[in-house]
Parts: C-alpha cells; structure tokens; sequence
C-alpha cells in the first residue's frame, strides 16, 4: 500500500481510545497487514445519508489518510466534507458492540444511527 499521502494536517475524524482497541482487535482477528479503515458517507438511510466502514487497501487519488494512535483511517474527498468534526466511537452492552459516529454536522439522525442528515 502507498503511504507517501499520509496527511500531515489534523485528521477529519477522530477516535476515541475504545474504537482504537476495538479497530485493532479486528485488524488482528482477520489478519490484515495492509491498508486500513475506510470510513465514508453514502446518499441513502432513513435520514437522507448514511455512514460506511470497512477495511481497505487501496488508496485513491483522491482520499485523505490520516494515522491515529497507530491505525491508519482512509476518508474520501466528499466523504470528508460530512464528517469533519466527527468522532468515532466503540460501544458496548449487553446486546454485543457497535460502531457510533458522534457528528457535529448532522442535523438529523435516526434512531438506528447509522444514517443522518447534514
């Protein structure tokens, strides 16, 4: 993987440390040695935009790379406008765990969490 478009400017987004170790955990269990966490903004969900997360190792001409507290974190051009300001979080309860964007730029959200819009 190309890391020469590393930024050196501060991150979009934000993790706490929590969605750091439970990042890592996931790099570790599926063995992933390359690329990192392509978080992103598509149109669609109950409320007009929804967020994506995955892993990925390539990197486009057009994505920001940012490295946080050792994990490398990929954002779209487009996909930077909606979440700057962010920060992604790891929950936990009794019900297993999941990802939360806490987004100053979302007007609306649902009740899931997982769509908003800005």
């Amino acid at each position: 993987m190309d890391t020469t478009n590393v930024e050196t400017q501060a991150p979009v987004i934000t993790l706490t440390d929590a969605a750091v170790k439970e990042i890592k955990r996931l790099i570790n269990v599926q063995g992933i040695e390359e690329g990192g966490l392509r978080l992103g903004v598509k149109g669609g969900g109950c409320s007009g935009l929804s967020y994506t997360i995955n892993f990925d190792d390539k990197i486009g001409q057009y994505d920001q790379v940012y490295e946080i507290n050792g994990v490398k974190v990929i954002i779209d051009t487009k996909s930077a406008i909606y979440l700057q300001g962010t920060q992604l979080d790891y929950q936990k309860d009794l019900m297993g765990g999941n990802f939360k964007f806490l987004n100053p730029n979302a007007n609306k959200t649902c009740g899931c969490g997982e769509s908003f819009s800005a």
